[in-house]
């Protein structure tokens, strides 16, 4: 799908076309072949290029060919599977040419919204630089969004394994942890191309938009940071609670065991007496009053193996 935008100098209201104009933004959402290869052809632009921004497993990079600069990053998306939400990356293909600016991107992404929906100020598509970096910022900012979301579940989550210890809560610790790997490596090459970016001459800086490039790199190494501390917070956490879980089991197998001998003693003494043979020689064997005696022995017994037991905190 391919929708085309543009602001017109003196109008903050951002318009949408049905052919492409110069100053203009052309984003591409799951484009056909016959879309790229159009863009391709008209503004000589890879088709190579153009297609890396539709491989789910494409690394960052930024790129300067003579026709245009490519500047390819990790953004963050939200996935539901059987009920649940989570999270992963995919990439977001920005091509600057002379004229106009080009996204690609597999999924419609919150980070592009805003600019249709006139949620982000100061948003012109003739100042390009600025428009890129602000595609930027808003990643960064998507990034740390998420990240709180995450953090926030992985508490909810600690709170009901605190009174159960289910294997489905479990999962969605393992879950959080796994979003926060592909957050990791998303933001540490992000991270590359904004350096390379501060450095590139191929782009038109302006002086407001050298800083809003400074916030960008701040942005997203805040959002590294957060993502290492929860990764850290997660892992323990989860390290913890099978620490807990293995307690517990033994704690189990203590008692267990604990009232397989109190069980077994009883057991043993009327198995003695109960032999189908001869014990003349046995105590109370001809004893009317036996049958009592040897249950009343057998409680006593019981209840001081229960005493030395409890001792020991077995039980």
């Amino acid at each position: 799908m391919i929708r085309i935008f543009k602001t017109y100098e003196g109008e903050t209201r951002l318009c949408e076309l049905k052919e492409i104009e110069r100053e203009s933004w052309v984003m591409l959402t799951d484009p056909t072949h016959d879309e790229l290869y159009r863009i391709s052809e008209t503004y000589k632009i890879d088709m190579a290029d153009l297609k890396a921004a539709l491989d789910a497993e494409e690394r960052s990079r930024l790129e300067n060919e003579e026709d245009y600069t490519m500047i390819l990053v990790n953004i963050p998306v939200v996935e539901e599977e059987n009920g649940k939400k989570w999270y992963e990356t995919i990439p977001l293909g920005i091509y600057i040419t002379k004229k106009i600016v080009f996204t690609v991107c597999l999924e419609e992404t919150n980070i592009l919204r805003q600019f249709v929906d006139g949620l982000v100020p100061d948003f012109y598509t003739y100042m390009k630089t600025r428009f890129v970096y602000q595609i930027l910022y808003n990643n960064a900012a998507l990034f740390l969004y998420y990240l709180r979301i995450i953090d926030q579940r992985a508490n909810q989550v600690e709170e009901v394994l605190l009174e159960t210890s289910k294997n489905s809560d479990l999962i969605q610790l393992y879950d959080l942890e796994k979003c926060l790997v592909y957050f990791t490596t998303s933001l540490k090459s992000n991270e590359v191309v904004l350096e390379k970016l501060r450095k590139h001459i191929g782009l038109r800086h302006y002086e407001e938009d050298q800083e809003l490039l400074e916030d960008v790199i701040i942005e997203n190494k805040q959002a590294m940071e957060m993502t290492y501390i929860y990764h850290n917070i997660l892992r323990s956490t989860m390290s913890l609670f099978g620490s807990i879980i293995d307690n517990n089991l033994n704690h189990v197998m203590k008692f267990l065991a604990a009232v397989t001998i109190i069980v077994e003693l009883p057991t043993m003494i009327s198995g003695l007496y109960g032999m189908n043979v001869k014990l003349s020689g046995m105590p109370f064997a001809q004893n009317a009053y036996g049958f009592a005696v040897i249950t009343a022995f057998s409680v006593v017994v019981c209840l001081i193996a229960v005493c030395i037991l409890k001792k020991k905190n077995l039980l």
